[in-house]
C-alpha cells in the first residue's frame, strides 16, 4: 500500500462547475500557485453540473416566479430577483473574459439565447403576474420584458402550449427574449481542459476519505486511488470542498466548529424528455409555471428548450423524488450517516416543520407515469405518452440549519459557503440557483478565505469582471455596456437579435 505524500497550495475536491470556476479564477489571479483536483468519478461534470442533471436555465430571475414573492400588502418584492440577476451577470462577464482571452473557445457549445417566459392560469395568478411584470419592467435589468393575457398573442409565443387548450380560465404570460440556456456540463469540461493545460493536476477516480489539520495549520487529505486501491496523503494550505451532495459528509470530517448543527435533506428529480424531434421543434423557450403548495422552489414546473450535444431537446419537470443518497452515484446510507450527535436535534426539528414538503415528496414519489403525463398536459394539452420518456436528474441536498429568523432546523433553499474562521477550508452546500451563480459564489469564497490578498487581486478581478463590487441595477449605463459586450463575446447576438436595451440574460 502506497503512502505517497505531496504538498500543494490549493486542493479542490470535486470536478464540477464550482471547482472549475474557483480553479480558473485562482489560476488567473496567482498563476504560480500549485492546484490539485480530486474527483471520484472518471471525468468532470458528471453529477449536478451535468447537462442531463440540471435545468440549464441561465438563472437570472427573468421567469422564476419564486424569486418575486407577493408581500402581505399585495405588492411584489423584487429584491431577490435583482440580486440573482446581478449574480448571473458576473458569470456572463467572467465567461466573456475567458472567451476574449482565448482561454476557452466556441461559446455556443455551452450558452445559447432562448426566450424566458412565465405562464400562469386563473384570475388570481394572472393578477400576480401582471403586478410582477409592472414591478420588474422599469428595472434596467429586466428591460424588454413583455406581458400578454391575449390568447391570440400567446398562440404566437407558445403554440405547443396553446394548441388544444379548452379551459375558459384566464391565462397570461411574460416573455423576455434575452434569456439563455447554459450547458453547465460542457462548460465544466471546457474549464477543466483549460486548467489541465495550465499545470493543474486533475486526478480522476480518486476519492477523498478523510482530512485532518496538521501542526502548521495545513490540511492533510487521505485519498484513495480507485484504480489500484492505494491510499495517498496530500496536504495543502487551502482546501475547497465542491463535491455537490457529497460536500456535507466531507465537511463533517473536518471537525471545524462551523460544520456543526448542519444537516442535509436530499431531493432527487425526474424529467420527462420529448423523444419526438418534430414536437421539440414546435416549442422555443423556457416556460416556468407556479410551484404547487408544499413544493421546494427547485420543483417549479417548467417546459424547457435545451441545447445538448448541439441538438435541440425538450424537457418537462422536474418531478421531485426521494432517495437517501446525497449523490446520484452515492450510497443509500448517505442520509443516515450524516446524522451526528451535534445535528440530530436540528434534523428532527426540520422534520417536524417540513410536514407539507414531506407530504409533497411522498405524493411525487407515488406518481405513476400517466399521472406525470397529466401534469405535462397542464402545459401541453395534446401531449401523447409515447412521445415522452423519463430521465433521472441529479440529486440535490438542501441545507438544514438553525437560524435566527427561522429557528431550529430551518430548511434553506439557496447555496451557501461554510468556511473555517481562519479561511483554510471552505465547502459549498445547497442547491438552486447553484451553477448559474458559480462566479458570484466563488468570489465569495475568495473574499472569505483570502482576505489578505483581495486588495492586491482587485484590479485583476475587475479586469475579468468589470462590475465587481458594484450594483448594475443602480448603474444602468454600465449594465448596458456590459450586457452588450458580453452578448457579443458569447455570440448571443447573431443567433437571435436583441435590440440594445432589451433586457438581460
Amino acid at each position: 500500500m502506497s503512502n505517497r505524500q505531496t504538498k500543494s497550495d490549493v486542493i479542490l475536491i470535486g470536478a464540477g462547475i464550482m471547482s472549475a470556476t474557483l480553479g480558473t479564477l485562482l489560476k488567473e489571479l496567482v498563476p504560480d500557485w500549485e492546484i490539485k483536483v480530486f474527483e471520484k468519478l472518471e471525468q468532470p461534470g458528471e453529477e449536478s453540473s451535468n447537462e442531463w442533471n440540471n435545468a440549464g436555465t441561465g438563472h437570472s430571475a427573468l421567469c422564476e416566479l419564486n424569486y418575486t414573492p407577493e408581500k402581505n400588502d399585495g405588492s411584489i418584492d423584487i429584491s431577490k430577483a435583482v440580486k440573482v440577476n446581478e449574480q448571473f451577470q458576473l458569470s456572463r462577464q467572467f465567461w466573456s473574459y475567458l472567451v476574449n482571452s482565448n482561454l476557452i473557445q466556441n461559446p455556443n457549445e455551452f450558452i445559447m439565447p432562448i426566450p424566458h417566459m412565465s405562464l400562469v392560469e386563473g384570475e388570481e395568478n394572472v393578477s400576480f403576474l401582471k403586478k410582477r411584470f409592472e414591478a420588474l419592467a422599469n428595472n434596467p435589468l429586466f428591460q424588454g420584458m413583455e406581458f400578454s393575457d391575449d390568447p391570440e398573442k400567446l398562440k404566437k409565443w407558445i403554440p405547443l402550449i396553446m394548441e388544444g387548450r379548452t379551459t375558459t380560465e384566464p391565462i397570461a404570460a411574460t416573455k423576455i427574449d434575452s434569456g439563455t440556456d447554459v450547458n453547465f456540463g460542457a462548460l465544466t469540461r471546457m474549464l477543466f481542459e483549460h486548467l489541465k493545460s495550465n499545470n493543474v493536476e486533475v486526478h480522476y477516480k480518486h476519492s477523498v476519505k478523510n482530512m485532518k489539520r496538521t501542526e502548521d495549520g495545513s490540511w492533510e487529505l487521505k485519498v484513495r486511488n480507485l484504480d489500484n486501491g492505494e491510499v495517498e496523503h496530500h496536504t495543502a494550505k487551502f482546501v475547497f470542498i465542491g463535491a455537490g451532495g457529497g460536500s456535507l459528509p466531507l465537511l463533517q470530517k473536518t471537525g471545524i466548529p462551523e460544520s456543526k448543527h448542519i444537516g442535509g435533506f436530499p431531493v432527487s428529480g425526474l424529467f420527462l424528455v420529448c423523444n419526438n424531434p418534430e414536437i421539440a421543434q414546435e416549442h422555443h423557450g423556457k416556460v416556468y409555471g407556479k410551484a404547487k403548495v408544499g413544493a421546494p422552489p427547485m420543483s417549479v414546473p417548467h417546459l424547457d428548450t435545451r441545447y445538448i450535444d448541439n441538438k435541440k431537446a425538450l424537457l418537462f419537470g422536474p418531478f421531485a423524488g426521494f432517495s437517501p443518497k446525497f449523490l446520484k452515484t452515492g450510497s443509500i446510507f448517505d442520509l443516515i450517516l450524516s446524522v451526528k450527535p451535534n445535528n440530530i436535534l436540528t434534523m428532527l426539528a426540520a422534520g417536524a416543520k417540513e410536514l407539507s414538503l414531506t407530504k409533497y415528496l411522498i405524493q411525487q414519489v407515488l406518481l405513476s407515469n400517466e399521472k406525470r403525463m397529466d401534469e405535462l398536459r397542464e402545459f401541453i394539452p395534446n401531449a401523447k405518452s409515447e412521445d415522452w420518456s423519463i430521465v433521472v436528474a441529479g440529486q440535490r441536498v438542501q441545507v438544514i440549519k438553525d437560524t435566527e429568523t427561522g429557528g431550529k432546523g430551518t430548511l434553506q433553499f439557496g447555496t451557501e459557503v461554510v468556511s473555517s474562521a481562519d479561511g483554510s477550508i471552505a465547502a459549498l452546500l445547497g442547491a438552486s440557483p447553484g451553477a448559474s451563480t458559480a462566479v458570484h459564489v466563488m468570489l465569495e469564497v475568495i473574499e472569505k478565505c483570502f482576505p489578505q490578498y483581495v486588495k492586491e487581486w482587485e484590479p485583476k478581478i475587475k479586469q475579468m469582471i468589470p462590475s465587481y463590487g458594484m450594483s448594475l441595477a443602480e448603474n444602468p449605463e454600465l449594465f448596458q455596456d456590459i450586457f452588450t459586450s458580453t452578448e457579443q463575446a458569447l455570440s448571443l447576438k447573431e443567433k437571435q437579435p436583441v435590440q440594445v436595451g432589451q433586457g438581460v440574460s
